[in-house]
């Protein structure tokens, strides 16, 4: 049936799949993407929405090196909302609400349109190692297919398990079975696993619902998009979504079904995310509180069908009903499906590789909720950059990572294989310290360079971004060349109560202040008739106020990173012998053998690696 060869064979087409195989085939690599179920490729298993808090930087950052993200989420988007505006750059994140079934079958089509990519609808129940080589996958109807490389992107279906109440039963996600084999035969391989969970909140109709009762949430004015491409166009028109709150009576119709939930009960023993909690264990957890925000998402352009953001439960169904009747615009609120929890096993990702490679065996990737996230976006970048990676070892080519300082992608992965995870990772402004640096609007000039030389940017792409860099790059320049005169700028500064100016000065100068934007500055004739003469778009324009504005912080930040990445470029000897590092504390010595750092800049980020361990590793290795 498969006679052929495959370079990469991909594991599940969720978010990290669907990326995977699309950047393996892309690159030029023969792919073969096989899942349980070709019509749920890229379904949103839990909300409708791409983007948000950091998140909304990787879906640019993978946009950026050629991957789907950013378009599907363009074409699919039924409201757009740049979070955080009235923060300083480094901080705004673009988020999408999605039409549920568009992005499935956008991602479904993107898919079938790619050169080099086959699929097949089946359940991987193992794997075919030789040694310590993978060689292909095993099906549950016993077919074997042969590859070069494998990537794993099993999501929550590995040995899943839902909870409704007091009702457990086998799944990956309502209405899908379980996937089984594989864990066994990873953890019969020397692999450790663990067990992790995640919710979801019910889905109700949304012709049973009270809007007048509750607060709109509109998108932008003026909305932009994910893509850096000219592909997709931002929204003409948009759906809103609504605002309610739970209260206390909400709180005590919860409380009574605690005997019978999982998560109290002991029946659910793994650990969830924190930062998205159940609303059980908000109440729980956060008792003085009265009242919990419930975000009302509609699931498309025309479905009646409605998310209940910030109500995930895995309660009994009565319980979740009851409760929701007594919130605000919900008194006749009719089910869809109830929400439930799912447990699902999960790999520690300190047995990975920076390429996401497995240390144990050779060409075998892992990406996505297998490495212990949570989130589409978080694995998304995984799926594009395990895809890379598979590709270039069948093409007996360099690796392909990124730094800290160079994407958010690149501090994910490298959290993710240094320091590991216990519980459901998801991706934080605050775990970046190059936030500045990596900030959502300048994705393409950091990244796009490095996907075209990969093959997986276009030439269009690159092209498009070069004339953006140099566009405002040009902009930058007329700022600090062109001179303003008291007359004409005073009547802008006493308008936002700032100091006057006496005589003529330089355009940059009085631009660089804090509480002067663009829009200040555009009042200006010589600006705003620049603007116009060289038909500069948002971008370009955006771009150049960050680099007035912020010149200070980003030169700052990037010779903080020049200074710490210098640590990047000493490697540590492969299979180096801890052990004889006497002077080194005990804990740094064993957390130093298992993780088995590549550089010394990686071992200073591993927990429990003090700075003295780090200097009597240096000393040792006679630097």
């Amino acid at each position: 049936m498969f006679n052929e060869v495959y370079d990469v064979i991909v594991v599940g087409a969720g978010h990290a799949g669907s990326e995977a195989a699309a950047a393996a085939a892309n690159m030029g690599s023969k792919t073969l993407l096989v899942t349980m179920n070709l019509q749920n490729i890229a379904q949103m298993s839990c909300n409708p929405a791409m983007g948000g808090i950091a998140k909304g930087q990787i879906v640019r950052e993978i946009d950026a090196l050629g991957g789907y993200s950013g378009i599907v989420s363009d074409t699919s988007a039924i409201q757009f909302k740049m979070l955080n505006k009235s923060k300083g750059p480094a901080m705004w994140s673009p988020r999408v609400q999605s039409d549920r079934m568009r992005f499935a079958e956008d991602w479904r089509l993107l898919l079938e349109q790619t050169d080099n990519l086959d699929f097949y609808q089946e359940m991987v129940s193992g794997l075919l190692i030789e040694g310590n080589e993978v060689i292909g996958v095993k099906t549950s109807l016993g077919v074997e297919i042969r590859s070069k490389t494998v990537v794993l992107t099993n999501g929550t279906f590995l040995n899943g398990l839902i909870h409704i109440g007091d009702k457990n039963f086998g799944g990956g996600r309502a209405g899908e079975k379980a996937a089984t084999g594989i864990t066994e035969q990873l953890v019969d391989l020397g692999f450790d696993s663990g067990r992790m969970k995640t919710g979801t909140p019910p889905r109700v109709d949304g012709r049973s619902l009270d809007y007048s009762k509750m607060v709109e949430q509109p998108g932008d004015v003026n909305p932009e998009k994910f893509s850096y491409l000219d592909i997709t166009k931002p929204l003409e028109k948009q759906r809103a979504c609504h605002m309610t709150y739970t209260s206390p009576d909400v709180h005590n119709l919860l409380r009574e079904g605690f005997d019978r939930s999982p998560m109290f009960n002991g029946r659910i023993k793994s650990l969830g995310p924190r930062y998205c909690p159940s609303i059980e264990d908000k109440i729980n957890r956060f008792a003085d509180k009265d009242r919990h925000q419930l975000f009302i998402e509609p699931e498309g352009w025309n479905t009646c069908e409605v998310y209940v953001n910030g109500f995930s439960t895995s309660l009994p169904e009565d319980v979740q009903f009851n409760a929701l009747r007594s919130v605000v615009g919900f008194e006749n609120v009719k089910f869809f499906r109830p929400g439930y929890a799912i447990e699902y096993d999960y790999f520690p990702p300190t047995q990975l590789k920076h390429t996401l490679e497995t240390k144990l065996v050779n060409g075998l990737y892992f990406a996505g909720q297998i490495n212990g996230t949570t989130g589409y976006e978080e694995a998304a970048s995984q799926g594009l950059m395990a895809g890379i990676n598979a590709s270039l070892k069948v093409q007996e080519k360099d690796v392909f990572t990124l730094k800290r300082d160079e994407a958010y992608i690149g501090v994910l992965i490298d959290d993710l294989i240094t320091k590991g995870t216990e519980e459901p990772y998801r991706m934080f402004t605050s775990r970046a310290e190059y936030r500045t640096l990596l900030r959502q609007d300048n994705a393409d000039l950091r990244l796009t360079p490095k996907g075209f030389d990969l093959g997986l940017a276009s030439e269009k792409r690159l092209r498009r971004m070069e004339e953006k860099h140099e566009a405002a790059k040009r902009f930058v320049s007329f700022f600090e060349t062109t001179s303003v005169k008291p007359e004409e700028i005073n009547p802008i500064l006493e308008s936002k109560n700032s100091a006057v100016v006496k005589q003529s000065g330089k355009l940059f100068k009085v631009f660089a202040r804090p509480n002067i934007d663009m829009e200040d500055i555009r009042q200006v004739k010589s600006v705003e008739g620049y603007i116009q003469e060289n038909n500069l778009d948002r971008e370009v324009v955006e771009q150049t106020e960050i680099q007035v504005k912020y010149s200070g912080y980003i030169a700052k930040e990037k010779n903080n990173a020049d200074k710490l990445n210098r640590l990047e470029y000493v490697k540590i000897p492969e299979n180096f012998d801890y052990s004889k590092i006497k002077s080194m504390s005990f804990e740094a010595r064993e957390k130093l053998k298992k993780i088995q750092p590549i550089t010394v800049s990686q071992a200073s980020r591993i927990s429990g690696v003090s700075p003295n361990d780090i200097s009597v590793l240096l000393v040792y290795m006679g630097r």
